[in-house]
């Protein structure tokens, strides 16, 4: 089956087309600056990255030029748009009404809209995209592959938080979780590779990047992640800041002269490891700068990070009754083999111990943890788009 998976952003559109019998990439590509000047279309397929600068007003417009991009006779990959079987579309909130991926029908699409005050910068931006595909391809089936379905199995005392309870029956203000595709596909992937059932795993998975947050994985279940209400909860990450004392941004608001917006737009935007090192959201920077230039304050932001995901994964085998597997994905979380030292160390009581000639790898699935390890470290580069593929194609089929 070839699925087409989007991924869409306020101004972007993200896209694989996919055959999810073997999970094999026969295209994919970049719409950037949907709706402002210099519209670029950046399509890889055959191993040819090809160019296309074209105006795409609307989302509609950038959905038409990918479409183009796939049947054209010169480096498309499709004869046309009937081989395409399916779409799916990663949508950032599902709120509580989701647990699992859905077929897109109007009271599915009015859900999505109505997590809009959940997710005001994604969810808009995914919902362009469903409706752009839907005009376009109408007799296509969509599904929608929700980033916070994976953590719905989050019992209560996980995802409510210690304030007036009548906050979470009027405005739903609770955990959600992000990045929940990424968590299951590194988990079932990890169990895959040890070739142990999931159902008998306590697995921490660790999605580092630029957004970082950390799964607790029992039992193929997600029992709690760092996330939030919103993204901002958690780790310190590039630019955000993670979880802090509330009263920061009242006491910020007072002292600066500035509004609650503008204090969290600073928490969101110029904090994480960013702000305390002055340098850089790019832990390639940090890197850089803290160990060929002994900048201090870059190897403050390391430490910061690194600390916060240490006391995470130690305070995740705690809840679970102990650990199996620690996974480590995402940009930084499979080509940071220092990072993942730092973290490691000083958790080898958790029953695992380093090999550090394995922990050189890079982007490449691995186990890191010496073979008398009763604890397995894992390195299991992320899929997303796989993922949503794969949750499109077995949602597709039983309505067949």
């Amino acid at each position: 089956m070839k699925i087409l998976v989007i991924n869409c952003g306020s101004s972007s559109l993200k896209y694989q087309l996919i055959e999810s019998k073997d999970g094999s990439v026969l295209a994919k590509g970049l719409a950037e600056r949907i709706g402002i000047n210099d519209s670029l279309l950046t399509h890889n397929a055959n191993g040819e990255k090809i160019k296309i600068k074209k105006d795409m007003k609307d989302h509609k417009d950038a959905i038409k030029l990918v479409l183009d991009a796939l049947v054209n006779s010169d480096y498309g990959v499709i004869k046309d748009m009937s081989e395409i079987d399916a779409v799916g579309h990663r949508v950032v909130h599902g709120g509580e009404y989701f647990t699992s991926s859905v077929l897109i029908t109007d009271d599915v699409l009015k859900a999505i809209t109505d997590c809009i005050e959940l997710a005001p910068l994604h969810n808009p931006a995914n919902i362009e995209g469903i409706k752009a595909c839907k005009q376009i391809m109408p007799d296509v089936p969509m599904v929608a592959v929700f980033d916070t379905a994976f953590h719905q199995t989050m019992p209560d005392y996980a995802y409510l938080y210690p304030i007036p309870y009548e906050y979470y029956t009027k405005y739903k203000i609770r955990k959600y979780g992000f990045h929940g595709t990424s968590h299951k596909y590194v988990s079932q992937r990890a169990a895959e590779i040890l070739n142990k059932p999931i159902e008998s795993l306590k697995i921490i998975t660790c999605h580092l990047g630029n957004g970082s947050s950390i799964a607790a994985v029992k039992n193929g279940k997600s029992i709690d992640t760092s996330m939030g209400f919103t993204p901002l909860e958690g780790l310190a990450m590039g630019t955000r800041s993670g979880s802090i004392d509330p009263s920061i941004i009242s006491y910020l608001m007072e002292k600066e002269n500035i509004s609650a917006e503008e204090v969290v737009n600073i928490l969101n935007k110029k904090s994480g490891v960013y702000g305390i090192s002055g340098i850089s959201s790019d832990f390639r920077d940090l890197e850089d700068a803290a160990f060929k230039n002994s900048d201090k304050r870059a190897q403050l932001a390391l430490n910061v990070f690194a600390y916060r995901v240490k006391k995470t994964i130690g305070s995740y085998a705690a809840a679970m009754g102990g650990v199996d597997v620690i996974v480590f994905t995402a940009g930084i979380g499979e080509n940071g083999p220092e990072i993942r030292e730092f973290i490691l160390d000083g958790l080898e009581f958790l029953g695992f111990k380093l090999d550090k000639e394995k922990n050189k790898v890079r982007g490449e699935e691995a186990i890191i943890s010496t073979a008398d390890s009763k604890v397995n470290v894992m390195v299991v580069p992320t899929n997303e788009e796989y993922m949503i593929a794969k949750d499109t194609e077995k949602i597709v089929e039983s309505i067949k």
